[in-house]
């Protein structure tokens, strides 16, 4: 982190998910970070508290248990630890889901952004940064990257609820002058991942014998960033970035849905001592979903203009995610288990800020 906010303090919303708590290890891990991180989760299913075990000691680090809904919470925490700057990544993100039952992603995705505006409203000197999806573009042909001045044409609840936030976002902006600004990245993957996105999930399938279930004929196509690539963009663009600006995070590492599930069967298949033949046998092709876009790319020269690149090839990549889950056994049984999000409801109750609103 450069000497600008090397001493501030970070309001990190949904940082005990997958992108989050990934951004808030990236941090924890520059000698020269001195500032604070406060991590607000509402610890729903997709959250895992294995996520952050290993720095939870860490005088630097805070965790809040509470809803970005909560205005009350936001002050409460402005209150005790005043806030320089949020990257906001809590948000429903399953497109299944999302299709399954919209509402929910009504009210964390654009409701949720829309309080933690008016906490920025009402805080001006916060700087916001809003991280979306490159879904909010709609799906492209054969050819052909979206880049910043793209239209919007989201095809699914959830790429519609990120699209009305994106949207929310710069209003405020303009209209309050506000501190803001907006990432669109491609497919995320790496370690920590919750089960149900497409990686883990094929990866956990494969090394349990189960079907590997694709959509359609496998041949949709996706733009794969290592999650670690996908935090030094952010920190990039807090660095560097102008206000009120949108910038695109791909990778260039394109490939269908059919040729990513060999990558993973080969891995798999060389960390378990197998033949591949063994593992494609369980490759199912299932009915396409409801408004699946076929294709997603991100152009990045506004990126890389601020300096930026990925490092990590998507080989190497799939190859350090297929070997975390494989060494990862109880991080896995615990995100697949009901019985570990029982728990933890219990032992984190809602923050008490929340309860005296």
């Amino acid at each position: 982190m450069s000497c600008t906010f090397a001493n501030h303090t970070f309001l990190v919303t949904g940082g005990m998910g997958f992108m989050g708590s990934a951004f808030i290890r990236h941090l924890l891990a520059q000698d020269n970070f001195r500032g604070k991180i406060i991590n607000l989760d509402l610890l729903t299913y997709a959250s895992h508290l294995g996520n952050l075990a290993a720095i939870e000691e860490d005088p630097r680090y805070f965790f809040v248990k509470g809803d970005v809904g909560n205005g009350s919470l936001l002050r409460k925490i402005q209150e005790m630890h005043p806030i320089d700057v949020i990257v906001h990544f809590a948000a429903e993100t399953h497109v299944d889901r999302s299709i399954h039952t919209p509402r929910p992603f009504v009210e964390t995705n654009t409701l949720g952004m829309t309080e933690l505006l008016e906490f920025v409203r009402e805080n001006p000197s916060i700087r916001l940064h809003h991280i979306s999806t490159d879904e909010v573009y709609g799906s492209l042909g054969e050819t052909g990257r979206f880049d910043e001045t793209s239209p919007y044409r989201p095809n699914s609840p959830y790429s519609a609820s990120k699209a009305a936030a994106d949207h929310f976002v710069l209003a405020y902006g303009k209209t309050y002058d506000l501190q803001v600004t907006i990432s669109h990245a491609c497919n995320n993957y790496g370690p920590h991942q919750f089960p149900e996105k497409f990686i883990p999930l094929m990866t956990l399938n494969c090394m349990q014998k189960k079907l590997l279930p694709i959509y359609g004929n496998g041949k949709n196509q996706r733009d794969w960033l290592y999650v670690y690539d996908h935090c030094s963009a952010i920190e990039t663009i807090l660095e560097k970035g102008e206000m009120q600006e949108v910038y695109n995070i791909g990778s260039g590492h394109e490939c269908t849905n059919l040729e990513l599930l060999e990558r993973i069967i080969e891995y798999v298949a060389a960390a378990q001592g197998e033949s591949v033949s063994r593992y494609r046998e369980l490759i199912a092709f299932v009915p396409d979903r409801p408004g699946h876009d076929f294709r997603y790319a991100l152009a990045t020269d506004k990126m890389e203009s601020l300096g930026w690149k990925p490092t990590v090839s998507l080989s190497e990549g799939i190859k350090k995610t297929v070997e975390w889950y494989h060494t990862h056994e109880k991080w896995v049984k615990e995100a697949q288990s009901e019985q570990y999000h029982e728990w933890v409801s219990r032992q984190y109750p809602q923050a008490f800020a929340e309860q005296d609103a």
